[in-house]
């Protein structure tokens, strides 16, 4: 089947105001344990999108690890591209695609770098292997080849060998504290329903409407 030909059609009984709680928070752990209980294959990944030196959106997939009052919390090594990005710019926005219940979920906001506090509670709580890997990868730059990866695994699980390994000092938490939350379901014929959260600054209140489809 072509591209031009696929379709998958929405058969959801749709979205409406009273489906949703008045917390966008709330909300999206709502959808997000009903995505966990159907099955959806990482359900707490999300796309996030940054904006590059040049002005141009850049995206990647990465995975959301807490979520609450203060926004979308995700883990990465902070000399990374994205990292780079964010502190020159700030903002980012972030898609969660549950695509098995036909929803999704768009985020907008402001990005600030988390406690250090908690990221070495966070890093403490992660795979001893995956912690080996935060320091053995220098994300983002140029290697000759996967033996430079190996190499450098090799050297720090000898350095660690016996004793906790520490979070790395260039690794760690940013928060995305959104002032905009759309919730997505998909109906047939493409008709779908937005329903967006805004945040009104003067009240620090959620303001919801609908948008067209």
């Amino acid at each position: 089947m072509s591209l031009r030909d696929r379709r998958v059609q929405y058969e959801t009984a749709g979205l409406d105001r009273d489906d949703l709680d008045a917390d966008p928070i709330v909300q999206w752990h709502a959808w997000y344990d009903q995505a966990a209980s159907a099955g959806v294959a990482e359900p707490n990944a999300m796309t996030v999108s940054t904006i590059s030196q040049d002005g141009a959106p850049d995206s990647r997939v990465v995975l959301a690890r807490a979520v609450d009052a203060r926004g979308f919390v995700f883990y990465t090594n902070f000399d990374s591209v994205k990292s780079t990005q964010l502190l020159l710019s700030p903002t980012a926005s972030a898609v969660f695609a549950w695509l098995d219940l036909h929803r999704q979920v768009r985020v907008r906001g402001t990005v600030q770098r988390i406690a250090d506090k908690e990221s070495d509670e966070y890093f403490a709580s992660r795979p001893r292997e995956s912690q080996i890997g935060a320091w053995a990868s220098p994300q983002s730059q140029v290697i000759a080849d996967r033996s430079v990866i190996e190499t450098r695994i090799a050297e720090f699980r000898s350095k660690f060998d016996g004793q906790d390994v520490p979070r790395p000092p260039y690794w760690g938490g940013w928060c995305l504290s959104p002032h905009t939350i759309e919730y997505w379901q998909g109906r047939p014929s493409r008709l779908h329903d937005r329903l967006v959260y805004v945040l009104d600054k003067n009240s620090a209140r959620w303001q919801m409407q609908r948008l067209a489809p």
